[in-house]
């Protein structure tokens, strides 16, 4: 139904759901004044009308992405007072475990995916949501909500492209409040005039008074049906305004008091109530009825919260990634052997995950038509067609993010990163979404998305082109990180890392394509928890991953030559270390040296042997050595990049500089 019915029950529950916003937003305002709420506290004061509007064009089966201001859309969308002011408290009865706090409002229930403290930060969740829910057929859409601050952010654009050119299911809603944190809009937009912005995107695009809900309700209502009839993204302004400071921190010195007070008098409450009464649809006491009623359950929220427990301190790593995971796969015995290459093993591991999983899938930029920057997905769109092989605009943000709202919503998605530097312009996505939406939600939401990258240097691509930049990725809980160095991991790492319930980073070394060799050709699923000893020797441990492995396995044959037997230890997994297997070696050997591409300071390999000397301090003879790139941005010309790097000679080097070493 795309029109508004405002029988009395409608008008009363529309005047209902926007006081119990108004009321709660008073009462956490007094709560954060006596400290029982802490941190970042923005307030939905003014903006009521747009979240019950909106809300009341949406099925419970429609999804719902807000911002760090949620409040107002978590209540209209059916969390309980108790359940979201528990969570504000940081109470273990909060809607996400007390994890998320007032900015990040997580039901799973209502289909509520979180409010998102990064401005604009939701706006590729939203697409990747309605893009799992379109590739699986199903009949949702979602709602994104935004402020005007976000249309500044690249994500807006990104967001707005990528949803028009699959036509997906969203709506996308702008809360156009005149002021994003203290900057008003007309000193930092050169054209305030927002929906011509997004109707360049070739959708639908209008705005509305957000201060009046009947209004807001029938634009969202009429666009809403739209997407939902496959008409693609729509988008709405509600100009609308708070009354209330950007958050309690705020001294509210950038705005007049006369210009707030006149808002104040446009209160879509005050607005809406009154229409109401004038024209004799409510009664004073039906008024006085409602706000009793919400009064009550504040009171009973209040106390609840009060008397709700704290998760307890040993907890505090739950939730970070997902308690139960796969068991190992089982490696069957090796069949007849076959003659491949590094790229031709990713490529057969990407075929043989779609093959096998009809929700696998993959996008990223250049995948498709011109069969990835290093030949990896050749091929591919021919067999699987544009709908599982989805080439994307250059917007690593935008379908990032969206590669993370399908996982949610139930795909396998494999995201391509051409190159691990343009990681860089994901990182938002990667860190402040993929990463924590499992903790911020109390485990209500997991991330079971891969996000393959090319990594390295050596092909002379100089210093934009040529990061080893691992050590980012394993810096953060939340990730799983794996290095695949051989045929082998190369074909079966990507199987089990589709199985992980949390994101995985594939880091896939340029240096490595090319590499031939004789693989069984039943390979399969690899274990991607477990480092792996390659060589095994007494003298030395050598710890390298990816390509860095086959220097050092190269430098194990030259020590041989001259008595010293090097162990070397292939890590594979970057995150979370296989501590069991380093400790072992080491204790054995009892020296260690740690191979490394990235840059010394700051680096992964810093992480090991700190681990290493923590744990195996009494078996050491020698201090854990380290071999790693010179600290300069990686240089063009072939001499310069070769002296960078680490190569076979500096590992010998390093190796015989041990003490009591040489035999």
């Amino acid at each position: 139904m795309t029109k508004v019915r405002l029988d009395h029950t409608h008008a009363r529950d529309l005047l209902r759901g926007m006081i119990r916003i108004r009321r709660f937003e008073e009462k956490c305002y007094e709560l954060y004044t006596q400290e029982k709420i802490r941190g970042f506290l923005h307030l939905y004061d003014g903006e009521e009308a747009v979240a019950v509007g909106v809300a009341a064009a949406l099925e419970p089966r429609d999804r719902v992405v807000s911002t760090y201001r949620e409040h107002g859309h978590a209540l209209a969308r059916g969390m309980s007072m108790e359940s979201a002011l528990a969570e504000m408290y940081g109470k273990a009865t909060g809607c996400a475990g007390g994890r998320g706090g007032s900015m990040h409002l997580f039901d799973a229930e209502t289909n509520l995916y979180g409010g998102n403290a990064i401005v604009g930060g939701g706006l590729p969740l939203a697409v990747g949501l309605a893009l799992g829910d379109h590739m699986q057929g199903e009949n949702r859409v979602t709602v994104c909500f935004f402020g005007d601050g976000a249309l500044a952010e690249g994500e807006f654009h990104e967001s707005m492209n990528l949803a028009a050119l699959w036509k997906l299911p969203v709506l996308f809603v702008l809360e156009n409040n005149l002021y994003a944190m203290g900057t008003a809009v007309t000193r930092v937009q050169a054209n305030p005039d927002f929906a011509p912005r997004a109707a360049s995107y070739g959708m639908p695009a209008e705005s509305v008074d957000g201060n009046d809900v009947v209004a807001v309700e029938a634009a969202a209502r009429r666009l809403v049906e739209a997407a939902r009839a496959g008409s693609g993204p729509q988008f709405l302004e509600c100009r609308t305004y708070r009354t209330r400071p950007h958050s309690m921190f705020d001294a509210e010195k950038y705005r007049d008091k006369a210009e707030v007070a006149e808002w104040r008098k446009r209160s879509p409450i005050t607005r809406f109530q009154s229409w109401l009464l004038d024209n004799g649809l409510m009664h004073p006491e039906e008024v006085e009825a409602i706000e009793a009623e919400v009064e009550a359950q504040l009171r009973n929220a209040v106390a609840a919260c009060e008397q709700a427990p704290w998760e307890p301190v040993e907890d505090l790593t739950r939730h970070v990634v997902a308690e139960t995971r796969p068991a190992p796969p089982a490696v069957p015995a090796p069949d007849r052997m076959v003659d491949t290459t590094y790229r031709d093993c990713c490529r057969a591991a990407i075929t043989e995950a779609m093959l096998r999983d009809p929700r696998v899938f993959m996008m990223g930029e250049d995948i498709g038509a011109y069969g990835g920057c290093y030949a990896v997905s050749m091929g591919l769109l021919k067999e699987f067609g544009p709908d599982r092989i989805r080439d994307t605009p250059l917007s690593e943000s935008a379908f990032t993010g969206a590669g993370i709202g399908a996982a949610l919503v139930g795909m396998r998605p494999i995201v391509e990163i051409m190159t691990v530097n343009f990681s860089l312009l994901a990182l938002d996505q990667i860190l402040n979404t993929a990463a924590t939406i499992r903790h911020m939600s109390g485990g209500q939401f997991g991330v079971p998305l891969v996000i393959r990258m090319a990594t390295g240097a050596g092909r002379q691509l100089a210093a934009q082109h040529s990061h080893s930049l691992e050590a980012f990725f394993a810096h953060i809980p939340g990730l799983r990180v794996v290095a695949p160095a051989t045929l082998e991991d190369a074909r079966g790492m990507l199987a089990t890392a589709l199985e992980d319930p949390d994101p995985v980073i594939v880091l896939e070394h340029v240096m490595l394509y090319n590499m031939t060799g004789r693989i069984a050709a039943n390979a399969g699923a690899v274990d991607i928890d477990r480092a792996v000893i390659r060589r095994l020797g007494r003298d030395v441990t050598l710890i390298a991953w990816s390509f860095s492995l086959w220097k050092a396995l190269e430098a194990a044959e030259a020590l041989a030559k001259d008595g010293i037997e090097a162990e070397v230890i292939d890590l594979r997994s970057l995150r979370p270390l296989d501590d069991e297997t380093l400790v072992a070696s080491v204790s054995r050997t009892r020296r260690a040296v740690v191979v490394d591409e990235g840059w010394r300071t700051g680096s992964l390999s810093a992480e090991i042997a700190a681990r290493v000397q923590e744990a195996c301090f009494w078996h050491l003879d020698a201090p854990v050595a380290r071999v790693c790139a010179a600290e300069v941005p990686v240089p063009y010309p072939k001499h310069l990049e070769t002296a960078a790097l680490p190569q076979v000679a500096d590992i010998v080097a390093a190796v015989r500089a041990l003490p009591g070493v040489t035999p």
